[in-house]
């Protein structure tokens, strides 16, 4: 496949992938979204994940019908990897996709609960343990030797038989692998690799040091009073001997023999004994690295398995932190139908009512949970939740789409080819409207099921012809089999509802001693919730700056039933 071919590589991405990697490494490294190699070529990471998404999960890419589902689907990612161990793995989870294929859904949500309970059984130290041997493989760039040194850490530490790939290797095979790795390069040798090689080049920099300094040397020799150039030369010997850790007959035999003077001598022996250092030390450089390739090359399968079982580990154990920070639970991959018991809006900080819902058939039989019904029309109080029950709906579907645990107790997830989530935009014109009538209704009307959350169709039209709209889609939803959750404050508006259709309800149920909503976040199925404005009337009676203030609202007040309004104060100071 040609790089032009693949979304988002223009013609200037696709020069850059050429002079950089190649084109045969570029597309190799596509097609394994790897993303570390698109931005090492520099192509910028948000690009980078992109085009790796489009190529490797198109399929799943059309499941997001809507710039919500995808804002959803972004932030997911984006949550997760901030659990990551290494930036590679971080990579890798933000270019996950929808899954097509069950099975493969499957087997992800298997690894990564496995590894979860892997990463639950480690003790502090432990787990300690692990992210340092991340972080120093991440630190060393991810080359074959952090790689090797990784994962004998990892196994170090304890990881579980959960990761099957770190313990089919061979550690001895490793650790000589590792002496190797990182000493020589390209048939260089570094320092530390073998002692007599350390020493080799110890002195051919001493001697080198002594030539450069000759006439130090002989100024030193003269100081020292030898009357002979016999003395001379033996004192010149001793001196180099001395200096450069070698043995007398080492320098002798580097000796320069005809010369014309002694500082003809000094220059030409430190010559020589330096060119014969140098010579001797390459002649070692050379053993050493063929030995040094050998012990990889005997470990090469070993070293290969280690570089891929620690990229590999790095992604499952990420998505497992992920997991159990959020403390998710595994979904059951149903073909139809949407219920979710315990379940958890993961945007929402500190103590969150848990919510139990459904939409379709589902099997969990959770008390009064009602099953069948296609369509749900979701009413109830202002800041009820009930877009966060919207949101909380998608986040769900599109885990387990992804073959990740869910924010629920329970869940059954059916198969779905396009989630189409439609937030609440409060502008009232016909664009608007326009607009989001194309963004929601293709997706429902396209071939496959789809799963329709979508907030308040009063924001963007008139009441009664809202009213009209959402008649029209939750029977449109009814009939191609479809499943949807509408959310409105028209119930009451609404004509008879198909059979395959319920309306529930979120209640407000007063203000807490703060003066604060106090809500049931859970719906009560097959009635419709009330908005309950006594509610926010009483707290801005409450609140009033100034007597003219309290009497405009006091005036509201009379209008929504001042019974209620004093009902609500009087129930809020009780409890203070």
């Amino acid at each position: 496949m040609r790089l032009e071919e693949y979304w988002g590589v223009g013609p200037k991405t696709s020069e850059r992938l050429r002079e950089s990697l190649g084109a045969e490494r570029a597309v190799e490294a596509i097609e394994s979204a790897d993303v570390r190699a698109l931005t090492e070529a520099g192509i910028s990471r948000g690009r980078a994940t992109r085009i790796l998404r489009r190529a490797n999960g198109g399929d799943g890419m059309a499941m997001l019908g809507t710039r919500d589902a995808r804002n959803v689907y972004d932030e997911l990612l984006s949550r997760a990897a901030s659990h990551a161990v290494t930036r590679h793995a971080a990579d890798r989870i933000r270019v996950l996709t929808p899954l097509s294929d069950r099975d493969e859904a499957d087997e992800r949500l298997d690894e990564v609960l496995d590894a979860r309970d892997a990463w639950r059984a480690l003790d502090d130290d432990a787990r300690e343990a692990v992210r340092d041997a991340f972080e120093t493989y991440d630190e060393a760039g991810g080359t074959e030797r952090a790689s090797v040194r990784a994962a004998l850490a990892l196994r170090d530490a304890g990881l579980g038989e959960e990761f099957d790939a770190l313990y089919g290797l061979d550690d001895d095979a490793l650790r000589e692998a590792l002496r190797a790795l990182g000493r020589v390069t390209d048939g260089s040798v570094g320092a530390g690799a073998d002692e007599r090689l350390d020493r080799l080049r110890s002195r051919l920099e001493d001697a080198r040091r002594l030539e450069r300094g000759a006439f130090d040397v002989l100024d030193e020799v003269r100081d020292a009073g030898v009357r002979s150039l016999e003395d001379f030369e033996g004192a010149v010997v001793e001196y180099v001997a001395r200096e450069t850790d070698l043995t007398r007959d080492d320098v002798r035999a580097a000796a320069a023999d005809d010369v014309v003077d002694a500082a003809d001598f000094v220059s030409a022996t430190l010559r020589a004994l330096a060119a014969d250092l140098q010579s001797r030390a390459a002649d070692r450089e050379a053993t050493v690295a063929a030995e040094l390739e050998a012990s990889i090359e005997a470990a090469r399968s070993d070293v290969d398995a280690a570089v891929a079982a620690v990229d590999e580990v790095a992604f499952v154990l990420s998505l497992a932190r992920f997991t159990d920070a959020y403390d998710l639970s595994r979904p059951e991959l149903v073909e139809d139908g949407l219920a979710v018991e315990g379940a958890r809006n993961l945007s929402l900080d500190g103590a969150v009512q848990p919510i139990t819902y459904a939409v379709g058939d589902h099997s969990l039989g959770v008390g009064e949970l009602p099953s069948g019904d296609r369509v749900t029309v979701l009413t109830g109080a202002n800041s009820g939740g009930k877009t966060t029950l919207l949101e909380t709906l998608c986040q769900v579907t599109l885990l387990a789409s992804m073959g990740l645990p869910v924010p629920a107790d329970r869940a059954q997830v059916g198969r779905f080819d396009a989630v189409v989530f439609h937030r609440r935009h409060a502008s009232f014109n016909a664009g608007v409207l326009e607009s989001t009538l194309r963004s929601i209704v293709p997706p429902l009307t396209g071939e496959g099921r789809a799963l329709m959350l979508v907030d308040e169709f009063e924001a963007i039209t008139e009441p009664g012809r809202a009213a009209d709209l959402l008649n029209g889609l939750v029977q449109l939803t009814v009939d191609r089999g479809a499943l949807g959750v509408y959310v409105t404050h028209l119930a009451d508006d609404l004509s008879p509802l198909p059979s395959q259709a319920r309306t529930d309800g979120i209640f407000a149920e007063g203000l807490t001693q703060e003066l604060e909503l106090r809500v049931d976040y859970q719906p009560r199925f097959g009635t419709v919730g009330k908005s309950t404005p006594e509610f926010i009337v009483s707290r801005l009676v409450a609140n009033a700056g100034s007597r003219a203030e309290r009497g405009g609202f006091e005036a509201l007040a009379a209008a929504v039933g001042e019974e209620a309004v004093q009902r609500t104060l009087s129930d809020a100071r009780w409890r203070s």
